[in-house]
């Protein structure tokens, strides 16, 4: 069953915290930080069992992609993400990637977690149509039970666009795992600030949600999904029946449906969309995750 944890603010960057407290078995993305350097500080929930989080903020609006600083030449259309054609490069840092964020957040290692992490890194790569591309190798202990890190490509929304102003939300990846230890992969969404997370699972690897479960098998973006729901916390999370390593996920109709049962507020505002692995463990060894083709449009 799902154990407490807490994120550790991330220093120097805008941090807002979640209600959402999950081991591994339970999986909820972990705080994310921004694309652009913000103000020091934060904004704390309470929940029964501690606080979590993620980070706003960043260099992106809705319907606009900005290149990010630091971005490398376009790869060709096809080419595999190496660290020879990277943007960037990251461990416990992050950088701009073509209108991402991409960030190797690894929240819940070190002396204030009291876990016990191994080495991860990743870096990221501009296709040639700014879809982005990333490869993360984790080394994470095994039968570990709590999530660790979470690395992922971000997309911010600093105006606070309300949900109901969007025609469109849809993303595109391709991703490849490694399926050894305990992780997911996962859009990690976030409304209102900290009030609201909506995760959206596609490759699930020995994980549970938190939760109950409030819906089975619902049909949407041509998939079929459960849902699972921690009423307390604003926790959503839609998990694919059949595992998805590849192709374009209507994000808006998930949302809506959300809104239609009302698990997400109807004038909810739009903060973060991220897409990344949350790793908990690897076995003891290293274990490689790579995303290619990664886009998200918003309209």
């Amino acid at each position: 069953m799902a154990a407490a944890r807490v994120r550790p603010p991330s220093v120097g960057l805008i941090l807002i915290l979640s209600a959402t407290m999950l081991a591994c078995s339970g999986g909820s993305a972990p705080v994310s930080s921004t694309g652009s350097a913000g103000s020091a500080g934060g904004a704390a929930a309470g929940a029964a069992g501690g606080a979590g989080g993620s980070s706003t903020g960043g260099s992106s609006t809705a319907g606009a992609s900005t290149a990010g600083a630091g971005v490398a030449g376009a790869a060709a259309a096809g080419d595999a993400c190496t660290k020879a054609k990277a943007a960037c490069t990251a461990s416990n840092t992050g950088c701009n990637v073509s209108g991402y964020y991409f960030y190797d957040n690894q929240w819940n290692c070190g002396p204030q977690s009291g876990n016990h992490c191994g080495a991860e890194s990743g870096y990221a790569c501009v296709n040639a149509d700014q879809s982005v591309a990333f490869v993360v190798t984790s080394n994470q202990p095994a039968k570990n039970t709590a999530v660790l890190t979470y690395p992922a490509v971000q997309k911010n929304f600093d105006g606070k666009p309300l949900l109901s102003s969007f025609k469109s939300i849809t993303s595109t990846f391709s991703e490849t795992s490694p399926h050894v230890g305990d992780y997911e992969v996962a859009w990690d969404c976030w409304f209102n600030g900290l009030a609201n997370e909506v995760m959206v699972w596609v490759d699930n690897y020995n994980q549970t949600p938190a939760g109950k479960k409030v819906a089975s098998s619902v049909t949407l973006s041509g998939h079929t999904w459960d849902v699972w729901y921690v009423a307390s916390s604003g926790y959503l999370a839609f998990i694919a029946t059949s595992t998805l390593t590849a192709g374009t996920i209507d994000l808006l109709a998930l949302f809506q449906y959300a809104v239609s049962n009302g698990w997400l507020p109807a004038s909810s505002t739009v903060s973060q969309l991220a897409f990344g692995i949350e790793v908990c463990s690897t076995d003891g060894t290293d274990a490689t995750w790579t995303v290619a083709d990664y886009s998200l449009t918003a309209n």
